[in-house]
């Protein structure tokens, strides 16, 4: 299993979601490679960062949802899988992602609620190394909530360093190795995914 697919329609689609209203952030740098190193493999992908994430705060009980909720809600639906990165704000993940992740509760009642069935790679960005650990983990729970498969590597970020040049390319071939291998972890799970035939289905082929 290579997690490399065919550039068609019906390749896997992996999105991505996170780093800060600033479209330059590291952690959209960071997901800008991990994106590209999937479509490079034949994924089908799907950024949403900076102005993408200036939306209102969740209202369960509100029905009206702007058009660029609707588009990323859209996007996580049709998911193969997803990857979240999120700066640390005082331990934990910034409220610019949390609301975005609040959208998922529209989700709930899909055949595949919230992100279940999804692998979810996970990137934390923090001027420090202790907070960039806390807020890793914050995510990684926030995913097992959303009932997502958390990739076995997630990627802490010191942002006090020099990662990324203006134009995104990363400066650390040690960190873009780290940011590829986790998004090889999402693509194979995508592809294991797709290819799963649960035993029933699979006798019921074999008798018919």
């Amino acid at each position: 299993m290579t997690g490399t697919f065919p550039h068609t329609a019906l390749a896997p689609l992996i999105v991505a979601v996170g780093g800060t209203l600033r479209a330059n952030s590291s952690g959209a740098a960071a997901l800008q490679i991990c994106l590209a190193y999937a479509a490079a493999r034949g994924a089908r992908t799907c950024l949403f960062t900076g102005e993408d994430l200036r939306m209102p705060l969740y209202e369960p009980q509100s029905r009206v949802l702007t058009e660029p909720c609707e588009r990323m809600i859209g996007a996580l639906r049709q998911a193969d899988g997803i990857i979240l990165a999120s700066p640390g704000y005082h331990g934990s993940i910034s409220g610019t992602l949390k609301n975005a992740l609040d959208y998922t509760e529209e989700l709930k009642d899909d055949e595949a609620a919230y992100f279940d069935g999804r692998a979810v790679g996970c990137i934390a960005t923090a001027a420090g190394w202790q907070a960039s650990a806390a807020t890793l983990s914050a995510l990684r729970a926030i995913v097992h909530a959303l009932r997502g498969w958390p990739t076995p590597l997630g990627v802490t970020l010191n942002s006090s360093d020099q990662l990324f040049t203006p134009a995104g390319e990363c400066l650390s071939p040690a960190i873009a190795a780290t940011l590829a291998a986790m998004t090889q972890q999402v693509l194979d799970f995508a592809c294991y995914r797709r290819t799963y035939v649960p035993p029933d289905l699979a006798r019921q082929r074999l008798e018919a």
